[in-house]
């Protein structure tokens, strides 16, 4: 079915099936076995040009292929109805499936934070323990754990509950709080969420969260709260209004009244490269000034530096770090916070899909240089170590074991594929007098053409089974004197198929035209076009 462009006329369809046609058709070929493959592949364009000449069988199959043609289990559609109610159709049924999933599937959230008291590394007299058994030795602790969990459960397309439960300790003291919210979509402009909980040190709580988009620029939230305990009740207020000052950046302002009131202000600029946020807070007990900045690296693994100075009544805090992508779901982070009079700390932060691990740990509280280097260069050593050892070795043969599936999947697929591709010999004629015309006119002529993965020369010998040559298939879609593809994987082409399933391909050509040659390399999905000037081997020299 190699009709790739979705948005071909019918005239280009028509023209492509001629041409194909000739190419393909039977009573050219003698030979026997030449003559069988013919008809498979002349029975194979006929059938696409009697799918995509059909307004309604060619709107199903834009969408879903051919699965789409196979109504079996699927209510199709009345044929007498256009392409656009054909698409609606589907679409809604698409939609209902959509809505039977959603509702057996939960969006579950979890984290983990174990705090580290690590101040006897850096901190302490070591002639307070000569005489203590095993007093040589740092002693590390871990003095606090956080643990949260929640889930979804989608009840109907509007209205969602949401479970959530936390469990902490803190010096050898804890407790824990359930609490579950109802949420429900009131319109395209908002939503509002009912929150109940309860907990062995708060008390039962309640609450009220509102979502409203005021404009296409401005949207606002409110939340309130009662919160019960043995000292009474503590209400509590916030309510945030933020807009779009423009593409990229956002402002907010932010009022909370209850036990720790503050107003608090902020800018936040994201791009494609980087990340800045400004705040001001003023409030009981802490108002501060906050400034941050990230960069954003445009490579595989996402790496991203960032820095922030804090100062305010409690002190002045300065944090530098990193994080990058270790694995297809994995995000490893670490940062240094300096601090008076807080002290050193490292956080140590890894997202695993919707889990969070966080590990702060706290190295000294005085302003040691010592701790500072360590913070900033243990690390980034111990990650470049785990990187090249454990990290690249796993990704590599994680990547490996994928693509031998997708191989497995593809297999029968691709066998078929280049069965069809191999039976250059149906093209032979058709090369033959388009050649003659070409050399006729001095135009286009492929003189070779290879398809595939291309490697170093250190590899050369490794280069023939992840290449194929496509010269002749090639010079079949020569057309007056023209060469034209489109945006779509060149491994669909007539007389292609893909010689190196799941990696990254190339076009390679070598044509002559007006007894000139040329030279182009493409990718795989870029569209092509020839002759062009740029492609002369003598621009190059």
């Amino acid at each position: 079915w190699q009709f790739n462009v979705q948005s071909a006329t019918q005239d280009e369809l028509k023209a492509s099936y001629r041409r194909l046609c000739m190419l393909y058709h039977p009573d050219k070929h003698r030979d026997p076995e030449l003559k069988r493959q013919a008809e498979q592949l002349f029975n194979l364009v006929h059938q696409a040009y009697e799918v995509l000449s059909d307004p309604q069988s060619r709107a199903i199959y834009d969408i879903y292929g051919k699965r789409g043609l196979d109504v079996d289990g699927w209510e199709v559609v009345e044929r007498k109805r256009t392409p656009a109610e054909i698409r609606d159709e589907f679409e809604r049924l698409q939609r209902e499936r959509e809505e039977r999933r959603l509702q057996q599937r939960t969006n579950p959230k979890g984290t983990i934070s174990v705090g580290v008291d690590a101040t006897d590394l850096f901190d302490r007299y070591d002639e307070d323990y000569d005489d203590v058994p095993g007093g040589g030795l740092p002693h590390i602790e871990i003095n606090k754990m956080h643990i949260s969990q929640s889930i979804e459960a989608p009840l109907t397309t509007s209205d969602t509950a949401v479970l959530s439960g936390s469990l902490s300790t803190h010096n050898g003291n804890g407790g824990g709080n359930i609490s579950l919210a109802l949420r429900r979509v009131t319109s395209a402009k908002g939503w509002g969420e009912v929150e109940f909980g309860a907990g062995d040190t708060h008390g039962p709580l309640f609450g009220l969260k509102i979502f409203r988009n005021l404009t296409a620029r401005c949207f606002m939230t409110a939340q309130c709260g009662m919160q019960f305990s043995s000292r009474g009740v503590r209400p509590g207020l916030t309510t945030v209004l933020a807009r779009h000052l423009d593409k990229n950046t956002m402002g907010y302002l932010q009022w909370r009244w209850g036990t720790q009131s503050s107003m608090n202000t902020s800018i936040v600029r994201d791009t494609k490269t980087s990340h800045f946020t400004f705040a001001a807070q003023l409030g009981i007990p802490h108002s501060f000034l906050m400034m941050s900045y990230q960069y954003k690296f445009q490579d595989d693994d996402q790496t991203k530096i960032k820095g922030s100075v804090k100062s305010g009544f409690f002190g002045t805090v300065v944090e530098y770090g990193a994080e990058t992508k270790i694995s297809r779901h994995s995000v490893l982070g670490a940062t240094v916070s300096v601090g008076v009079p807080q002290g050193v700390s490292l956080k140590i932060k890894l997202n695993r899909a919707s889990q969070t691990y966080f590990f702060p740990i706290h190295l000294t509280d005085q302003l040691m240089p010592s701790a500072i280097f360590y913070a900033t260069v243990g690390p980034l050593v111990f990650y470049l170590a785990i990187q090249r050892l454990i990290i690249r070795p796993y990704v590599h043969a994680q990547k490996e074991q994928d693509l031998e599936k997708q191989r497995e999947s593809s297999a029968s697929d691709m066998a078929r594929k280049k069965q069809e591709a191999e039976s250059v010999l149906l093209m032979q004629e058709s090369v033959r007098r388009i050649i003659e015309a070409e050399e006729s006119r001095m135009g286009l002529i492929i003189l070779n053409a290879w398809y595939g993965k291309f490697v170093t020369d250190s590899s050369r010998k490794n280069e023939r089974a992840r290449v194929i040559d496509v010269t002749v298939p090639l010079q079949c879609l020569v057309k007056d004197s023209k060469l034209m593809l489109t945006e779509a994987s060149k491994a669909g082409l007539p007389g292609f198929y893909d010689p190196c399933v799941g990696e990254e391909k190339s076009l390679k050509i070598l044509y002559q035209f007006r007894g000139v040659m040329h030279q182009v390399l493409s990718g795989d999905t870029e569209p092509l076009r020839i002759p062009k000037q740029s492609h002369r081997i003598d621009n190059d020299t």
